[in-house]
């Protein structure tokens, strides 16, 4: 029978394993963001990739506690405006603007099918 013990340092293991990991989704969402030749709109004016990823960082040491996976970082501090509740919106060159949750959810997407 499984003690207690092995039970709890296995499990805060996970929990470790799944911290590193969502961080590391995380970083790599902020260097998306900053790299970017793609113009992020926030409250109709229009910001580069380091710009937005200033806000962005600005907003998510302000949710911290509330960010337990790279969803809610989206979620939290890269979807709208808390202030106008207008979504942020990424425009790209020869497409259609997208929000950017929806920019950043298809990319979160591709990097964790990169890591398998």
């Amino acid at each position: 029978m499984i003690s207690f013990k092995v039970f709890a340092v296995a499990f805060a293991a996970l929990a470790t394993q799944a911290q590193a990991a969502t961080k590391g989704e995380i970083d790599h969402l902020l260097n998306y963001v900053k790299t970017t030749e793609c113009r992020y709109e926030r409250n109709g004016t229009m910001h580069n990739g380091a710009e937005a990823v200033q806000h962005i960082s600005k907003k998510y040491r302000y949710y911290k506690d509330d960010i337990e996976s790279a969803e809610d970082f989206i979620k939290y501090s890269a979807t709208k405006s808390k202030m106008s509740g207008k979504y942020y919106k990424v425009h790209c060159r020869d497409q259609a603007p997208v929000k950017s949750r929806d920019w950043l959810f298809a990319e979160l997407a591709q990097y964790r099918a990169s890591q398998k």
